[in-house]
């Protein structure tokens, strides 16, 4: 692509700063490196092939992924160990999985919490005579998928995975997803020294009945940034950080000049209270944060494009509609046709919901990249 002004770009669209980019996926792999961990990022935050690569150019160790079809773009794109971190019951899916990871001599693993899932994967996997490394998911705190600490079924399930031909024990994964709703970092920290504590008692439980543990496995971004509890963990899977956002911002995690994702929009129309921008929700989606969280309260913070660098002069979104955003002046005083760049509550979402990412150094578009898995749910 022939670089071109950020002035000139068509809106909305979502533009990456590339120099930021690159700093915040060497700044969580040193933070991998100085605690002797291996860094698996969550690709669900970018779907985009260019950039899980520069990740494992820099030192990981190869990707996590959700869904099934979101992982294939990735086994088909080249990269050659892939955990899919959801529990994946349906055979079909795990069918065309399979087939994929076969074909390219991709390393797969997966994540269970149910006998269920056990049977499922077991059986495919004895059909394509290939045995896969499954790791039992913990509930560390968030009540989404996973097994709490003091679950029965919890053991039974490592038992049943041991005795499975089909099948070998990967070891205990978890994410604690409920530190997004903390306040600050000594909250998130909190959370990431009792994550550590709920893992390496269960490590300790299963190991005296005489199972061996070779991985545990940990992921999010707001736990990576401030954790000083790496006992027992062998890995981590934080996605967001590539971009951050105003989520991390509010939290105190990081400044405004760290977010590499923004979205660029124009002031079409104007009255006393807002100015009505060419981005609703289709393009920031309606998250005010992770996990549902409310975060600030709003949907972002604006500024006009020009004076993008001088964060003390935002410009809240107050509402969403589907086509259209509202955009509180704030005794600014904005001419249709201005262009406004916008940094987002949740950039995971943002990237998902659009076909290319914009790359961009100071003013100038470099490239613009692919998201290779958008939309890919299934």
């Amino acid at each position: 692509m022939k670089s071109s002004s950020l002035f000139d770009l068509e809106t909305p669209c979502v533009i990456v700063d590339h120099g930021k980019l690159i700093e915040n996926i060497k700044f969580m792999q040193n933070i991998a490196n100085e605690n002797s961990v291996f860094l698996r990022p969550h690709i669900k935050a970018h779907k985009c092939l260019r950039m899980a690569k520069i990740q494992i150019e820099e030192g990981a160790i190869g990707v996590t992924a959700s869904k099934t079809d979101e992982a294939i773009v990735f086994i088909e794109g080249g990269i050659k160990s892939i955990t899919v971190a959801y529990p994946i019951i349906n055979k079909d899916k795990l069918d065309r999985l399979l087939i994929s990871a076969i074909k390219n001599n991709t390393d797969i693993r997966m994540v269970v919490d149910s006998i269920e899932g056990i049977t499922n994967i077991s059986t495919v996997s004895n059909k394509y005579g290939v045995q896969i490394p499954v790791f039992v998911k913990i509930d560390v705190g968030l009540h989404r998928c996973g097994l709490s600490e003091n679950n029965p079924v919890l053991i039974d399930l490592v038992n049943i995975i041991y005795d499975d031909r089909n099948i070998s024990f990967a070891g205990l994964f978890s994410h604690a997803g409920h530190a997004y709703a903390s306040n600050n970092a000594d909250d998130i920290r909190l959370i990431a020294s009792e994550e550590c504590n709920v893992l390496l008692h269960l490590r300790k439980k299963i190991q005296n009945k005489g199972r061996n543990i070779a991985e545990v496995s940990v992921g999010a971004t707001p736990t990576a940034l401030v954790s000083n509890t790496y006992s027992g963990i062998t890995e981590i899977r934080p996605g967001n950080y590539v971009f951050f956002d105003m989520t991390s911002v509010h939290k105190g995690l990081i400044g405004a000049e760290r977010v590499a994702l923004s979205v660029l929009a124009t002031v079409i129309s104007k009255n006393d209270s807002y100015y009505i921008i060419d981005a609703g929700s289709k393009t920031l989606s309606s998250d005010m944060g992770a996990h549902g969280t409310v975060g600030s309260g709003t949907y972002g913070q604006a500024y006009k494009l020009g004076d993008y660098e001088n964060t003390s002069v935002s410009m809240p979104i107050i509402k969403l509609s589907e086509e259209h955003g509202f955009v509180q002046r704030n005794k600014t005083n904005l001419k249709i046709g201005d262009k406004v760049r916008i940094l987002p509550n949740h950039s995971c979402p943002v990237a998902n919901l659009t076909e290319y990412l914009f790359i961009i150094d100071n003013y100038m578009v470099l490239d613009k990249w692919r998201v290779d898995a958008r939309g890919r749910v299934l």
